[in-house]
């Protein structure tokens, strides 16, 4: 029975191969597949419903339905039992298709004298096209063997349907991969870019789903899965492979020496499939069954699947990560996730970036603001939409992207960018003059960086130093400890390019969303409030050492700043202090030049530290307050959390409130403060802080334009007594109050 299942298996993919090849509409196409498959199935019925959009399937083709019902009947996604597979991707086998659970009666079809119903899903590689459907009268639950088959065939529509074979004018499918698509994600960085999609993986293209001769295709499978297995033992031989690495390379190499797993393929190859077409198949049916499983650990090895599948099918067609394709001009990268070396290869090149995955504090995130470029993030299922070459607009502000947008839309996009344009031209005729506010204050503008990259834009901002210089990028791109000779040359470049402007270099801050492979600590529940930064160079003072070593040799002479992250209690930065101190004796002792003049300092980021003894202020040189962190912990909402870090205002008077306090405890001992953060960056919350006090501010090179504009606009004087109103009328926020008062200032 299943010889000669298998048999007819083969003979209906045939038969199906053969229909599609035939010239004609896709509407004929698709009529022509529902008699086949009907008449081969030995059902009265056989349907193809496809998504119209991510929520609707519509009935495209039927034989044995009413025809008048074609393109009419359509229904949300999980509606009757139709839709119930579309949103499970798991197939739905019943004899009482009327008496199941969410069955759905549609009038219009006829299909009321239809008792037995089984539906399977249509989808590529965790991608929802449809559901194909077969329905007698007679009440009977289908075979495994008739299931099996069903989906054989499903994943051949699948595969014809990525190819276009059902597209026309004719009410069938619009052309695949050319409609404008909206994606709605996060902001990573700001930013806004035109340009052409650059895939970083491109995707695997399926050409031959059919095949003839399936001992030659088992052959093929077996010869692949044993390349794949060598490739991953070597990878697990392979030296500086941390905890994370192995682990994944062993769920890697557990699904390739899964006898389950190539036997499924070898018996969707007997059924006729191609050897590509069957690890694809494979691919989704296991994608549908672990997108059920509530344990979370278990889903995210859906990833580990994609991986070692789209290995496998390089593997088979040959379609290597380099396909020869020429990057477009203008490039926007598209990926579903990136790390920092491999962001960095690619440079300046590119206009944007846009990430399925991702969060604001990624290394990608990092990277990106480093080169100044949009990142958008949880651009879900982009790069299974996206193909090389596709027009793009990323909207980094707003978190939007649009591929291959509309003329309308592209032209009210340009209209943005050349806006913005036009608006840093007017910003860099402010680029000599002071951040000066009508009252008379001054305020001191800083720049942010991490990479040499960064350094020309310190004289073309405008800004007066490096507020914050991000050393860990160093660390977090290679795959083993950066050598001190290597660090104290690029500290010392990072000098050389500053032209005497004050750098202030924060010492290593790894840990929570930025994990060092080579130095990775055991899995925390909570990682942000973990092992990380100061606590990790206390922990491992000979990394410390290193990187104050370096950093001393790097002066040559010339005055350095330090500043030690994270800082969470007095007794830490003693500690911190006391290390680059001994460091500076030990230099001076071995004949080697000392700094001219040191300043030594410590990020404020956790609420514990405003209330250190005063003994803190009197020692520390200066304070930067960090407040990305420090609002996270005020709030207890993690930035990481989609859901909860856009809650709460920095506005808040509560936390403004809280900031005063930081301000007049450094006033206290007379000790320099500064702001540092992305908020720091943003014309309105720049203001506010200014009027609170800070008379430092360090952000991108990008924001200094704007916010040395508004500042040079209002008297801060004014703007503290619109804070005090809105605290006195009991308010939440000074962000309502101090917007209606900037629209009476015009500016």
């Amino acid at each position: 029975m299943a010889e000669r299942s298998e048999s007819d298996s083969r003979k209906l993919l045939r038969r199906l191969r053969d229909a599609l090849a035939e010239s004609g509409r896709g509407q004929d196409r698709l009529d022509r597949i529902t008699h086949l498959i009907a008449d081969s199935m030995r059902t009265e019925v056989c349907s193809i419903y496809l998504f119209r959009d991510e929520d609707t399937l519509e009935l495209c083709a039927t034989e044995g339905l009413n025809k008048a019902a074609v393109h009419q009947t359509r229904m949300k996604l999980g509606e009757g039992l139709t839709g119930r597979v579309a949103r499970t991707g798991i197939p739905v086998n019943t004899a009482n298709a009327p008496g199941e659970r969410g069955f759905r009666y549609m009038p219009e079809t006829g299909e009321e004298i239809f008792s037995s119903f089984l539906g399977v899903p249509i989808q590529r590689v965790g991608e929802r096209l449809g559901v194909l459907v077969v329905q007698s009268k007679v009440a009977r639950e289908f075979s495994d063997d008739e299931v099996y088959a069903l989906e054989v065939v499903a994943m051949v529509l699948a595969e014809m349907t990525e190819l276009g074979a059902f597209t026309g004018d004719d009410g069938a499918l619009g052309p695949l991969h050319r409609q404008p698509v909206l994606f709605r994600g996060a902001t990573g960085q700001e930013g806004a870019a035109e340009g052409r999609v650059w895939l970083h993986e491109p995707r695997v293209v399926v050409t031959n789903p059919v095949a003839d001769d399936p001992l030659a295709e088992i052959d093929r499978i077996r010869d692949a899965v044993g390349k794949l297995r060598i490739s991953i033992d070597d990878l697990l031989a392979a030296e500086q492979l941390d905890k994370e690495q192995k682990q994944v390379l062993e769920a890697y190499r557990m699904f390739a020496h899964s006898r389950g797993w190539l036997r499924r393929m070898e018996e969707d190859i007997m059924r006729g499939l191609s050897a590509e077409a069957a690890v694809e198949k494979e691919q989704g049916a296991a994608r549908a069954r672990l997108e059920q499983v509530p344990d979370a650990y278990l889903r995210e090895r859906l990833h580990d699947l994609d991986d070692l599948s789209n290995r496998l099918l390089r593997i088979l067609t040959g379609q290597g990560t380099d396909t020869g394709a020429a990057m477009p001009d203008h490039p926007i990268l598209i990926a579903r996730n990136i790390g920092p070396g491999e962001l960095l290869e690619y440079g300046r090149k590119l206009r944007g970036v846009v990430l399925e995955e991702g969060s604001v504090g990624s290394h990608a995130a990092i990277v990106a603001r480093a080169l100044a470029i949009p990142l958008v993030i949880h651009a879900e299922r982009i790069t299974q939409e996206a193909l090389n070459g596709d027009a793009i607009l990323v909207d980094g502000d707003q978190g939007l992207v649009h591929l291959r947008p509309e003329e309308t839309v592209a032209r009210a996009f340009r209209d943005k960018i050349a806006m913005q344009a036009e608006a840093q031209k007017r910003y860099a005729s402010l680029r000599n003059l002071p951040a000066q506010a009508k009252c008379g204050t001054v305020v001191h503008l800083h720049m942010n960086a991490g990479l040499m990259a960064d350094l020309p834009s310190l004289d073309g901002s405008g800004a007066e130093g490096v507020g914050l210089f991000r050393t860990e990028l160093q660390f977090l791109i290679r795959n083993q400890m950066p050598k001190r000779a290597e660090l104290a040359a690029l500290y010392a470049r990072v000098m050389d390019a500053a032209h005497g402007k004050r750098v202030a270099f924060r010492t290593l801050d790894i840990g929570s969303d930025k994990v060092v492979p080579y130095m990775k600590p055991n899995d925390e529940p909570n990682p942000a409030m973990g092992w990380r930064a100061i606590r990790v160079g206390l922990d491992k003072p000979g990394v410390l050492r290193m990187q104050l070593q370096a950093l001393i040799r790097a002066a040559a002479g010339r005055p350095l700043t330090v500043m030690f992250p994270f800082v969470a209690e007095h007794g830490e930065f003693i500690a911190a202090r006391r290390a680059i101190l001994a460091e500076l004796h030990r230099e001076k002792s071995l004949g080697h030049i000392v700094p001219q003049k040191i300043e030594i300092g410590a990020m404020c980021e956790t609420p514990s530290l405003v209330y250190a003894p005063k003994a803190f202020f009197e020692l520390a040189d200066f304070v930067s307050v960090g407040g990305n962190d420090l609002k996270q912990f005020f709030f207890a909402a993690d930035r990481e959390n989609e859901r909860v870090r856009r809650r709460y205002d920095t506005l808040n008077l509560s936390f403004l409130t809280f900031l005063e306090r930081i301000i007049a405890r450094c006033a206290e001992t007379d000790t320099p403060l500064s702001f540092c953060g992305e908020d720091a960056g943003r014309p309105v919350e720049a203001l506010v802080l200014a009027a609170l006090g800070f008379r430092t501010l360090s952000m991108r090179p990008a924001s200094i334009g704007p916010v040395k504009a508004l500042i040079r606009q209002v008297d801060l004087g004014e703007v503290r007594a619109v804070i005090r109103a809105a605290q006195e009328a009991g308010a939440e926020s000074a962000r309502p109050a101090l917007m209606d008062w900037l629209a009476t200032q015009k500016v």
